[in-house]
């Protein structure tokens, strides 16, 4: 399995990232199938069908920083570099 980690700083906040992170849950669950929910300030999230069916995941908010732990199946193993660009982008744009 190809497991991707990133951690960012947050100047947001953990409110606003938190809300952030939820909106962009809320887009994956509708472009890719995910099923997600809030554990206290982490949001879990796996992916049982679709293009990404097997890939499973966390993305932590706090105050200072966001992380987002991502494990890929073996047949998306090759595809790590690709995935982890995308997430980048996503962080980008999550932590204006």
């Amino acid at each position: 399995m190809g497991n991707i980690r990133i951690r960012r700083p947050n100047a947001l906040g953990k409110a606003m990232a938190r809300q952030k992170t939820e909106s962009m849950a809320l887009s994956m669950e509708a472009k890719l199938g995910i099923r997600w929910h809030w554990q206290g300030d982490q949001l879990n999230f796996d992916t049982p069908r679709g293009a990404a069916r097997g890939t499973c995941g966390t993305v932590s908010v706090d105050e200072t920083s966001v992380g987002v732990e991502i494990d890929l199946p073996l047949v998306l193993g090759g595809f790590k570099g690709a995935v982890e660009g995308k997430i980048h982008d996503e962080l980008d744009r999550l932590l204006r």
